[in-house]
C-alpha cells in the first residue's frame, strides 16, 4: 500500500462529477486500499477518489466505531430524514473548519470492490461522513454548505461536548 498526496483546493477535479466505476479489478482493489492508508495517515475519517486525483465515484469512510471501514462505489442516496448540524471539516481544505446541517439519517445503495450491491443505512456522524463524501463524488465541497465558520478553538469545544 502507498499513501497518496492528497489534491487541495482550488485543484479542478474537486468540482468536477466523478465517473461511474465499470471496472472492478485489482487496479480499483489497490486504489481503495491506497485510499484508505492515505486516510489513517491524514488523520481523516472519510476520503474520496477525487482527494487523490482519480475522478471515479470510489469514497471510504472508517468513523472508528463498529461500523468499521465502509467501501463505497457508484453510492447513491435512497432515502434521507431529520436534520443535524455540527462540525465539519476536508482534508483537501486544512485549517479550515465549519458548521454544516445535513440529513441525520442517510440510506445508500452502493456496490463494493466486487462489484456487489449493498444498502447501508447509517445516522448521526457516520451519516455525515457518508454524505460528505458522497458530496464530494458530485463535485460539491462542504465549503459551499458552511453556515459558519469555525476557529480550532471553537472546533475543540464541540469536541468537549
Amino acid at each position: 500500500m502507498a499513501i497518496l498526496p492528497i489534491v487541495m483546493y482550488p485543484d479542478d477535479v474537486l468540482e468536477q462529477r466523478c465517473t461511474k466505476v465499470a471496472s472492478f479489478n485489482k487496479k480499483l482493489a489497490k486504489l481503495l486500499d491506497n485510499m484508505y492508508e492515505t486516510m489513517i495517515a491524514a488523520d481523516g475519517v472519510g476520503l474520496a477518489a477525487p482527494q487523490v486525483g482519480v475522478s471515479q465515484q470510489v469514497a471510504i469512510v472508517d468513523i472508528g466505531d463498529e461500523s468499521g471501514i465502509i467501501e463505497m462505489i457508484n453510492p447513491e442516496i435512497l432515502v434521507t430524514d431529520g436534520e443535524q448540524t455540527g462540525p465539519e471539516g476536508c482534508l483537501s481544505f486544512p485549517g479550515t473548519y465549519g458548521e454544516v446541517s445535513r440529513p441525520y439519517f442517510v440510506k445508500i445503495r452502493a456496490q463494493d470492490r466486487k462489484g456487489r450491491f449493498f444498502e447501508l443505512a447509517a445516522e448521526d456522524f457516520l451519516a455525515r461522513a457518508i454524505q460528505h463524501e458522497i458530496d464530494h463524488l458530485n463535485g460539491v465541497l462542504f465549503t459551499s454548505k458552511i453556515t459558519a465558520y469555525l476557529t480550532e478553538e471553537e472546533l475543540e469545544r464541540y469536541e468537549e461536548e
